[in-house]
């Protein structure tokens, strides 16, 4: 395994650095990649900005938003929270195999004296019942990568304000607010590692990782970025997570809004309906799906807003791929 520490506390540099390494670099052995960002929110992929963040908060505090290629729900962040990212084949792992990707860590976090970490639900890292990790997946051709969070000193009094998290989320988990079921790993770790700053969080866990006491002697397995690595970096940071059609994107106006929460993810969908007929469709949501729901789009433009004509449209179509782990029929059932 080799691993890249980014020196960035830029978010949307870092995850257009891990953008870059997986999608231009080639590894003969997986790839870990370890960072720390300054206050910000990663909205997912298939989510609709506006409605997941709290605009006016998130402007007086000097918040930064991006959002990611992955899927799944916004994360607030900030410098006590420490990111990690596993890039690997895409036919080495299947698509929303989480627990698969994180045991490592959670083996290591075992070791630092956290011994009730467990992974939980579809892709959370829990301890003692409590989230401390949200992860999320990507593939594109050849590669696939599974990044997450770990919450090591992070201000949670922060998430409540800068966040709007759905009513229909809150309930489906049984709790009364975000609040009382996220906490902090640190006071979880054995007593001589509750001081550690999270750069020196990020150390332990990479000799833990290696299994080595000096990361001296895992030298040879650190990526270093080249000229030409900084300035195709810097392409993406434009192209991507500087880039507000990217991060906010404009909204046309809908006719039918279709919502439910299921238990891999909610899907939120818009349509614009014209005389019986879908002239234009979105799907928002925190879902997983290793293909991108643009192609459902066309599927379904011109298409009568009836079960019957959308089965028909989407008869040779695998919606697990667009909505992973959330059951065709199901999906039918939300939109009509």
């Amino acid at each position: 395994m080799y691993y890249y520490v980014m020196k960035s506390n830029d978010i949307r540099r870092n995850l257009a650095t891990e953008q870059y390494l997986m999608n231009e670099i080639k590894f003969d052995e997986p790839l870990l990649l370890f960072y720390i960002e300054g206050p910000c929110i990663i909205v997912g992929r298939n989510q609709n900005t506006l409605e997941e963040i709290n605009k006016k908060y998130v402007d007086e505090h000097g918040i930064v938003v991006t959002r990611r290629l992955s899927g799944g729900g916004a994360v607030y962040q900030d410098l006590g929270n420490l990111c990690f990212s596993f890039v690997v084949d895409s036919d080495s792992e299947e698509f929303g195999d989480f627990k698969s990707f994180v045991q490592p860590i959670v083996d290591a976090l075992h070791d630092m004296g956290a011994k009730s970490v467990e992974v939980s639900g579809r892709n959370d890292i829990l301890v003692d019942g409590k989230k401390f990790s949200g992860n999320a997946m990507y593939t594109k051709g050849p590669k696939t990568f599974s990044h997450g969070t770990l919450m090591l000193d992070v201000d949670l009094s922060v998430i409540p304000n800068a966040l709007n998290v759905p009513e229909d989320k809150i309930k489906s988990k049984g709790i009364k607010s975000v609040s009382s079921r996220v906490t902090n790993l640190k006071p979880y770790l054995a007593p001589k590692y509750q001081n550690l700053t999270t750069p020196e969080f990020r150390d332990r866990l990479l000799k833990e990782l290696f299994h080595v006491e000096d990361l001296d002697q895992i030298k040879d397995k650190e990526y270093h970025l080249t000229d030409d690595d900084k300035k195709g970096i810097d392409k993406i940071f434009d192209d991507y997570y500087n880039n507000w059609d990217w991060v906010y994107g404009n909204s046309p106006e809908f006719t039918v809004k279709k919502r439910q929460h299921f238990t891999n993810g909610t899907i939120d969908a818009r349509l614009q309906v014209d005389d019986g007929k879908v002239s234009n469709v979105k799907f928002f949501g925190d879902y997983f799906g290793s293909k991108d729901t643009t192609d459902l789009v066309e599927k379904l433009k011109g298409v009568r807003f009836e079960r019957k004509d959308f089965e028909d449209a989407l008869k040779d179509v695998d919606l697990n791929d667009y909505f992973t782990g959330i059951p065709r029929e199901e999906i039918f059932d939300m939109l009509f």
